[in-house]
């Protein structure tokens, strides 16, 4: 029976995502919760459900896609770092700063030039956030979000600069968070030969920390190019448990990621995402 490349390289992709759960699973069975004080792990579990939550922490994402269309059996892998730093402004107002730093490997487009890796470009959101939530325990934070273009190729990145708003409102209520992060970057510089930046984002989450520590919720990452008329819109599914590694406080994440809607020859099916974050309270 013959067995073509394409097919070759996503069975390996597969497996290698398989390894990669496993190994995470593994390290989650031996990491054993250990707390000098349950409110102390109680209250870093509600922190991590909240974006502009004065804590540092840096996650590291993991995600596997397999693309359709005109892409059929090409995938994408991505590992995102994600550091979260909050700055204290005043006795009323802290800054929270969020970075993100995409490496991606694609493999197995048509097109060859698509079969790259690297970096793409980073994004970074400024959130001015009160410290206290308002009288009704409404938590929100607003400020500018900046695209740069540091793509190491130019398939893995727009080569535009780009700014924006951004804004985030939750509300957290014993164990549930709910709330709505939104977005949107227009270029306002860069290379005039690459397609204009117009892209709005919206990010409903909600999840429930059990009185283990676990974390369960559900979330959408939505994006709408208004130049291309298109969306992307994964629908996210995860579970996270806290952990302590000698001193180390960390969680440990893996989701099951569904392409409801994508733009033509994208990312469709199922998808999947595995997190690892480190958190460094005060």
């Amino acid at each position: 029976m013959l067995i073509n490349e394409s097919q070759t390289g996503k069975t390996r992709m597969k497996l290698s995502s398989g390894r990669m759960f496993l190994l995470l699973a593994s390290a989650s069975a031996l990491a054993q919760p250990a707390w000098a004080q349950e409110d102390e792990a109680a209250e870093l579990a509600k922190k991590l459900s909240n974006p502009v939550a004065s804590l540092i922490s840096v996650p590291l994402q993991y995600n596997h896609d397999e693309y359709g269309g005109a892409n059929d059996g090409a995938t994408a892998s991505k590992l995102i770092a994600q550091p979260v730093v909050p700055f204290a402004l005043n006795e009323d107002w802290n800054l929270i700063t969020r970075t993100l730093i995409t490496f991606v490997d694609q493999k197995d487009f048509p097109v060859a030039a698509a079969n790259e890796s690297g970096i793409s470009d980073i994004t970074t959101s400024l959130f001015f956030s009160p410290k206290s939530p308002s009288a009704n325990g409404l938590i929100w934070g607003v400020g500018p979000v900046l695209l740069l273009p540091t793509a190491s190729q130019e398939v893995l990145g727009t080569e535009k600069w780009g700014v924006g708003p951004t804004g985030v409102a939750l509300k957290q209520t014993g164990p549930w968070t709910v709330g709505m992060l939104v977005g949107h970057i227009w270029s306002v510089a860069g290379n005039d030969e690459r397609h204009d930046v117009n892209t709005s984002t919206l990010q409903p989450f909600f999840s429930y920390t059990t009185a283990s520590h676990t974390t369960i919720g559900a979330y959408t990452e939505s994006a709408y190019d208004w130049k291309g008329k298109q969306w992307q819109v994964p629908l996210i599914v995860q579970a996270g448990q806290m952990l302590k590694i000698g001193p180390q406080i960390l969680q440990l994440a893996v989701a099951a990621k569904y392409w409801a809607d994508a733009p033509d020859n994208g990312p469709t099916g199922w998808g999947l995402r595995a997190q690892l974050t480190f958190l460094f309270p005060k």
